[in-house]
């Protein structure tokens, strides 16, 4: 998965949010600029080819403040932002590894 044509899509505005994903965010109080930033300054740390409804991955990035979030994106060429959560410290080395 490149990350270039993820961030491309996101810069152009060219994506949308799952109902799960405003969910999901409202109920952890992560804002959609939040997103954003973290998609910006992000890499891809998982990729789910044979996800469900379409190839996905999971990203990892920290905000401008510097909170760090995992977003799971449907690829290009329909990007659209799956969940976003801030990501358990039991459960991932440096936010980048599962334990």
């Amino acid at each position: 998965m490149k990350m270039k044509d993820i961030q491309h899509k996101i810069r152009s505005g060219d994506y949308t949010f799952s109902d799960h994903a405003v969910k999901r965010m409202i109920k952890r109080d992560i804002l959609r600029h939040e997103v954003e930033e973290a998609i910006f300054q992000g890499e891809v740390i998982e990729e789910y080819p044979d996800d469900k409804y379409s190839p996905s991955c999971l990203l990892y990035g920290k905000t401008n403040d510097g909170r760090d979030l995992h977003i799971q994106v449907s690829t290009p060429p329909s990007v659209v932002i799956i969940t976003a959560y801030e990501p358990d410290k039991e459960e991932w080395i440096n936010c980048r590894i599962r334990r």
